[in-house]
């Protein structure tokens, strides 16, 4: 049955006499930087994890949406579930499950991107056999359990629109009907069950905190990393910071400004980037430069902006907002694009895969963070422009260059003297008994170092 305005009090009256649970905001232990591989296949993701997530420190692995979808090779059938079986294109359970334990022996832990707000936009069979129709998934959902509005959303000042109507035209999930609930959070269980340590909640806007608050406390580790996609807008009615009480937040305001200051403005503007900005707390936001969705849209840089991505990547990465997802996808010119071979990936930078993760600049920044998580930032220096240099503590320093002209000069630390690695160009930097050293930087180029990285 459809929520009706009785239901939706009593599930907001619940949520607010229910026991909290620990909401991880930024992934708890010592490293915070998640690959996202975008439409990776899960053997793919496996190799990847012991051939270079794990070497270069990343903490977490964010695959695509396991569950069976709708048949066809856009990308976006992956955000149309017709089961919760994991049988979509990127592989089986059994992969699935391999892909799982072979990445926690790398040390790299696994987020799952979930699709719980809606099912699919027509009927049909599924990737995995199952036969479908929009209001219809035999054992699992019938026409009762999703929204009475039918509708495709058209106001995002009005909340019962946004959240009870359509997105895209998509079936509609009831959210605040007990078996709905149940029947999410059984499958969030059973990627537990497989191992995993998170979730990335699709559409996240689109569903009432508290729906989400309840589902989440249903979960055998209702403290598993929660991570969710709320996309502000201005004068909206749903807001970002309604959702941080259940875990981290997406702050897509962080990518959106990166891009305007990178591209149109002065990267000196960037001294209090962050909480001054107006963002949500450090604590609860998940930054990025790009997503999937953004860099198919404009509103944020993507791969094709050359330098100017690497060095936001390289920003981000060292500067203390957020917990960080390092978007790794592939060439597109349709937008609608799916993956090269289905999500097989053979090698990096060939058959259209950008591998973004593996970048040097940018994978030499994970343990640049590593090392200086928890440090703030010291000795801020701009020329007023596009040339910036901070330290963190007493563990790291950074220079990035923006400039259509090289940089040279003498840079103030708080490191210990000694023989530094600067990782963003395999050469030794020497900072003095002041904690100074002196670099030169080439145009649109960094410069990092580190502790506990002397020598190249």
């Amino acid at each position: 049955m459809a929520r009706s305005t009785l239901s939706g009090a009593l599930a907001l009256a619940a949520a607010l006499v229910m026991t909290p649970t620990v909401a991880h905001a930024s992934p708890p232990g010592a490293k915070d930087v998640t690959a996202v591989l975008f439409e990776w296949n899960f053997a793919s993701v496996a190799k990847e994890c012991t051939t270079a997530l794990g070497p270069a420190g990343y903490g977490y692995v964010q695959v695509s949406p396991p569950a069976e979808h709708i048949q066809g090779a856009q990308w976006w059938t992956s955000y149309q579930p017709v089961s919760y079986r994991i049988a979509g294109r990127l592989g089986d359970a059994a992969a699935f499950r391999s892909m799982v334990d072979t990445c926690h022996a790398a040390g790299v832990k696994v987020v799952v991107d979930t699709v719980i707000n809606h099912m699919s936009a027509g009927g049909g069979t599924g990737t995995g056999g199952s036969s479908y129709t929009k209001y219809a998934y035999p054992g699992l959902y019938s026409s009762y359990d999703f929204d009475d509005c039918t509708s495709t959303i058209t106001d995002y000042a009005d909340r019962a629109d946004v959240q009870n109507c359509e997105l895209l035209g998509l079936a509609d999930l009831d959210t605040g009907e007990e078996y709905v609930r149940s029947a999410i959070a059984g499958y969030l269980n059973s990627l537990l069950a497989h191992g995993v340590d998170g979730f990335r909640v699709d559409g996240a806007k689109h569903i009432p905190a508290a729906d989400l608050a309840n589902i989440k406390s249903r979960l055998g580790n209702p403290g598993a990393y929660w991570k969710q996609e709320v996309i502000f807008g201005g004068g909206e009615a749903v807001q970002p910071a309604e959702y941080t009480g259940n875990g981290d937040v997406q702050e897509f305001r962080y990518a959106y400004d990166l891009k305007r200051v990178f591209t149109r403005e002065n990267l000196a503007y960037l001294k209090n980037y962050g909480e001054g900005w107006g963002y949500l707390k450090s604590s609860a936001a998940g930054v990025f430069v790009d997503n999937h969705d953004t860099e198919r849209n404009g509103s944020t840089l993507s791969y094709r902006d050359g330098a100017t991505y690497t060095l936001a990547n390289v920003f981000m990465l060292a500067w203390p907002y957020g917990a960080p997802d390092v978007n790794s996808g592939y060439e597109w010119s349709n937008a609608d694009a799916g993956p090269p071979d289905g999500g097989a990936v053979g090698t990096c930078w060939q058959n259209g895969w950008k591998c973004q993760h593996a970048w040097p600049e940018i994978s030499r920044m994970v343990a640049f963070r590593n090392a200086t998580r928890g440090e703030p930032v010291t000795h801020w220096w701009d020329n007023g422009a596009d040339a910036i240099a901070f330290g963190r503590g007493a563990k790291g320093y950074v220079v990035v260059n923006h400039e259509a002209g090289g940089l040279s000069r003498t840079f103030q630390t708080s490191l210990p003297a000694g023989t530094y690695c600067d990782v963003q160009n395999n050469r030794t930097v020497t900072v003095d008994g002041s904690g100074r050293f002196t670099a030169a930087l080439g145009a649109r180029t960094a410069l990092a170092i580190h502790v506990g990285k002397s020598s190249c």
